[in-house]
């Protein structure tokens, strides 16, 4: 079966290859030693393994890493470029950082061989079964950490649930954000006893610290403008966002900064903006002192703080049918955020941000133009919602301490009293 698993996903590789590098070659190329199972840094002895697909991942990642004993090894994986990018800025002093591998035997066998991890603990759910059956067999615990399941991927297990084995049964135990997480585990044939709900990480991460020399340049170059900031954008929202952002008027009304989501679209994304009656700059080559309208974030790892500079924000991936992106980095700071109605992928937070009117949802660009132009009028009325949004963030601290709990019983057989420490510190 493991064979014809892995012909399948070479054939799959090979055929999604040539879209791959043409969309995000150097990215990709880049990262392909990683994904091959070498590394060339230095190892850590033992190390507890974090794996978080992405950026968002990789925040709680470092909420985590922060958490445990510096005593502790740790080894972090990512699938994406971005992802990667994130982790060595914020995790190569604590942590190894490099790609997970392929599904391909020879590549996982040379990535355990190199870094004899003592423990898998995936965030969120990026399962991948070659890689479980390889830690299985090897006697090391396995715990998904900060666990959702989303409801397209809910409907995707659903129909497949008889070749769900592989990928749920290696997991030791499972800890998730919401009890409908829990519920759809059950239902999914995994034991009650081995799912604990401890709510969302994402309400317990370390605050960005400050870029003050970039924060200082964009102030002088708003001016007496306010900052409206677009974060995390996908393909098909950035004209969507620029069309609210002349209707509103443009750069005589507001500075925007544009952050879109993937690295590999700035260069696209900068060709957008140069088709506008805007003025722009990107962030790489950004002169305060120049007039503009519109600075584009080409840059990892400034958009989480960068949101305390915001007068309103707009989060990404919400205008198109992409599931959402967390609100919860902007909203932290009491600036109010918009989003779009995607939201599938942070369906607990959504719901508390909805009952408690801590934001404003739109439906395009033209009601996206609105509420700037409301907020913008009124910056009370934007504080009030945005003190909201502050509030759901507070009130919802806490998931830290309960995942620490739900570790201690499963690291303590390879970490003895490494988690129990750091719960009580």
């Amino acid at each position: 079966m493991w064979i014809l698993y892995q012909v399948a996903f070479a054939l799959s590789l090979a055929l999604a290859g040539p879209f791959i590098l043409l969309r995000r070659g150097r990215h990709y190329l880049e990262s392909l030693p990683g994904r091959l199972g070498h590394y060339r840094g230095a190892v850590p002895e033992a190390p507890v393994w974090l794996h978080a697909v992405s950026v968002g991942e990789v925040g709680v990642a470092a909420t985590l890493a922060a958490a445990l004993p510096e005593e502790v090894p740790l080894l972090v994986t990512t699938v994406t470029p971005a992802g990667q990018d994130r982790a060595r800025a914020t995790l190569s002093e604590r942590a190894a950082v490099t790609y997970l591998p392929y599904e391909l035997g020879f590549a996982v066998g040379r990535f355990l061989d190199r870094f004899s991890p003592r423990a898998l603990i995936v965030l969120e759910g990026d399962l991948w079964p070659l890689v479980l059956s390889r830690v299985k067999s090897r006697g090391l615990p396995v715990i998904v950490v900060n666990g959702r399941i989303g409801d397209r991927s809910y409907r995707r297990m659903r129909r497949l649930r008889r070749f769900l084995g592989p990928v749920l049964s290696p997991v030791d135990r499972f800890a998730v954000q919401t009890e409908e997480d829990r519920r759809r585990l059950v239902s999914l044939g995994i034991a009650s006893s081995n799912i604990i709900v401890t709510g969302n990480l994402k309400f317990d991460s370390v605050p960005p610290l400050p870029c003050p020399e970039l924060e200082s340049r964009l102030r002088q170059a708003a001016g007496q403008r306010p900052i409206l900031v677009a974060g995390s954008t996908m393909r098909g929202e950035e004209e969507k966002v620029l069309d609210a952002f002349e209707l509103l008027g443009g750069g005589d009304r507001a500075l925007l900064l544009l952050a879109p989501r993937h690295p590999e679209r700035w260069d696209e994304v900068d060709a957008l903006l140069a088709g506008r009656q805007l003025r722009s700059q990107r962030r790489s080559s950004f002169e305060a002192d120049d007039p503009t309208d519109v600075v584009l974030l080409d840059s990892l790892g400034e958009l989480a703080s960068i949101y305390r500079l915001g007068a309103a924000a707009f989060i990404g991936g919400t205008l198109v049918a992409t599931g959402g992106h967390n609100p919860l980095e902007a909203a932290r700071f009491g600036v109010p955020v918009v989003v779009g109605p995607s939201m599938e992928n942070f369906r607990e937070i959504a719901r508390q941000f909805e009952q408690n009117e801590a934001w404003k949802s739109v439906a395009d660009g033209e009601e996206l133009a609105r509420v700037w132009d409301e907020w913008l009028r009124d910056s009370q009325a934007g504080r009030v919602v945005g003190g909201r949004g502050a509030e759901i963030v507070a009130s919802n601290q806490g998931a830290l301490a309960r995942t620490l709990t739900a570790l201690r019983p499963l690291l303590n057989k390879s970490i003895p009293g490494a988690v129990a420490g750091a719960a009580t510190e």
